[in-house]
């Protein structure tokens, strides 16, 4: 494991697309029971610690008057709590919220744990000198929302919980006919000349909710794969240029520091995108049941 030298054969750095089991690391037979291990899993486990242990730092001591940890932690339940509430209501706010602010939280840290210094830089490649490689191919730690697989597994368990509370709150026959009943309490000949309108809609409904985490996973994948491989070209862009080498260090640290500050405003703002379209979806299929 070696630190990526600054020398890069183009303009453009790009990430591994796949991440890296640990049996890689440490060369285990395929079979081992570590195959699971990648090096997101790797951040994702660390992002999580961090979490519980803010957790638990906010609420050990629990006081009349907050103050400290406990102060920020509470307002930070309290504004979550009433963003979702004022989505999906009060009835399923109660039991959405655990999960949406868990949501929240998970992708938010692991987008801002993937901005500190070795994430990403810090790993395996072609060797130029014993401690110093050309660059790093297989990153010891892979930001957790940068792997489509963890985008997607995370959209895939939010859809699976929409379903649940939906079905929970209106019923599978509300929700069908949600789908595919024909609006507006229309009776008569217009109900049965509408009919098969609604059904179509309901078709395209349904298509339209398969595809919802398709589009959840891509688009905080893309977001935040794409600001990695921006920062890595920004850090670079001096040593590709061949510039002098205190001019190409000044550099790399002058060029990426805005791209940093908005690379933290992305990352809250996908965090909160990603929670509040699950949000929607769930308040469009239970609003009526209020």
């Amino acid at each position: 494991m070696s630190f990526a030298s600054p020398t890069f054969s183009s303009v453009i750095a790009v990430l591994p697309l796949k991440a890296e089991s640990a049996d890689r690391f440490f060369s285990v037979s395929s079979l081992s029971y570590t195959a699971w291990l990648t090096n997101s899993i790797l951040v994702s486990v660390l992002v999580v610690g961090l979490i519980l242990l803010f957790a638990r730092q906010s609420t050990i001591r629990l006081r009349m008057v907050p103050g400290g940890m406990q102060n920020l932690f509470e307002a930070l339940v309290e504004i979550t709590y009433e963003g979702i509430e004022g989505i999906v209501g009060s009835h399923v706010a109660k039991k959405a919220f655990g999960f949406l602010a868990s949501l929240f939280l998970f992708i938010l840290f692991s987008n801002w744990f993937s901005l500190l210094p070795g994430v990403g830089a810090i790993g395996w490649g072609p060797r130029i000198a014993p401690l110093t490689l050309s660059e790093v191919e297989v990153p010891l730690l892979r930001p957790t929302t940068a792997d489509l697989n963890m985008t997607l597994g995370l959209a895939v368990i939010s859809m699976c919980f929409w379903f649940f509370w939906t079905i929970q709150e209106v019923g599978f026959s509300g929700f069908l006919k949600d789908l595919f009943g024909v609006k507006g309490g229309v009776k008569g000949m217009v109900l049965v000349i509408l009919t098969p309108l609604f059904l179509f809609v309901g078709v395209l409904e349904v298509v339209s909710i398969l595809i919802r985490p398709v589009s959840l996973s891509l688009r905080l994948y893309g977001n935040v794969y794409a600001g990695e491989s921006l920062l890595h070209t920004m850090i670079n862009l001096g040593h590709t240029l061949h510039m002098p080498e205190w001019l190409a260090m000044l550099m790399g640290v002058l060029i990426p520091t805005p791209f940093y500050f908005l690379e933290l405003l992305i990352g809250f703002l996908q965090a909160m995108v990603f929670m509040l379209l699950v949000a929607v979806y769930l308040q469009l299929s239970t609003v009526h049941a209020e």
